[in-house]
């Protein structure tokens, strides 16, 4: 299981989404620089333990009310070949790991496989800031993706009022900057 490393990032992983969030596609803020700040997520291991993979929820809280985001983010050792110059966040200084090269975990095939095999129930969710420890919170609803099945990443998030629906979705929670608690749908599978 991934070890979560007490020390510092330089620049941080906010300061790094402020700058790169407002370029994404599906950024509904107003243009101005957004205000981050951490309001949830989980993490998942890689199995060959090189890919730090979190699934980080941010709230930005400049406009008039906040919008939740979802970004999974590929830690790397080293730059990642093979995917578009947008994937990549930055790259922050480390204080045990040294250079890392951070990447939007859609782009990250080491990620996209572990979302696959949580939503499949064959990976278990951790908690986001502490090793070693499973995170009952976040519930994948099967059955999950087959093989070579898509998955959706739900990069704006909403609160949902119930937990129900179609299988294939995965559910977690989030705390907004006024401490109310939600939950909402991270991911899912594409129906093919």
């Amino acid at each position: 299981m991934a070890s979560i490393h007490r020390t510092t990032m330089t620049p941080t992983k906010l300061e790094l989404l402020t700058g790169w969030l407002p370029a994404q596609s599906w950024y509904v803020g107003s243009g101005e620089t957004p205000d981050l700040v951490k309001a949830g997520g989980f993490r998942l291991d890689d199995p060959e333990g090189e890919v730090g993979i979190e699934f980080m929820i941010v709230a930005d809280t400049s406009g008039q009310e906040p919008v939740a985001y979802l970004v999974p983010l590929g830690y790397r050792g080293a730059a990642l070949e093979g995917v578009p110059d947008e994937a990549l966040i930055g790259t922050s200084e480390h204080g045990v790991l040294g250079t890392r090269w951070i990447y939007d975990g859609a782009h990250d095939p080491v990620v996209l496989a572990q979302l696959r095999l949580l939503l499949g129930g064959e990976a278990k969710p951790q908690h986001q800031s502490v090793s070693d420890t499973p995170d009952p919170t976040v519930v994948a609803h099967g059955p999950g993706p087959g093989q070579g099945a898509d998955v959706r990443i739900n990069r704006v998030l909403s609160p949902t009022e119930s937990e129900q629906g179609a299988s294939g979705r995965l559910v977690a929670g989030w705390t907004w900057p006024d401490g109310t608690a939600v939950r909402g749908e991270m991911a899912a599978v594409i129906p093919q």
